[in-house]
């Protein structure tokens, strides 16, 4: 794997660890604005607690691509990042469809990247 493909799995891993700080801990105004949601909606405790949750998955899949990546080395690294890109090129096409456009581009995009450059 190249240094810049292992850059950007980095920084994908960053900000799976971005999304879960503003899913469990921001407030409904942010969450509400930079999930392209009503306020409305993300004010109510049940959003709230899915909001929480989703942050869970979001945390632990940046930590996964973080700490495989101080882990792993070679093929193993390499099956691991191409097995997470794989994963969040599929929740954020499922994003971009169910929730936003945005999600294309912030997720879906850059993982796609990262796994076509992983086979150079």
């Amino acid at each position: 794997m190249t240094t810049l493909t292992l850059i950007l799995t980095a920084l994908i891993g960053i900000e799976h660890l971005g999304f879960m700080l503003i899913e469990m801990f921001a407030g409904p105004k942010t969450q509400a604005r930079t999930f392209a949601m009503p306020y409305e909606f993300v004010s109510q405790p049940q959003a709230r607690i899915a909001l929480e949750n989703q942050g869970l998955y979001n945390g632990a899949l940046g930590l996964l691509i973080i700490l495989s990546m101080v882990i792993f080395s070679g093929s193993t690294l390499l099956s691991l990042v191409r097995l997470y890109m794989l994963f969040v090129m599929i929740v954020g096409a499922y994003g971009g469809f169910t929730v936003t456009k945005k999600i294309y581009f912030v997720q879906l995009l850059p993982a796609t990247l990262v796994l076509i450059l992983s086979f150079f």
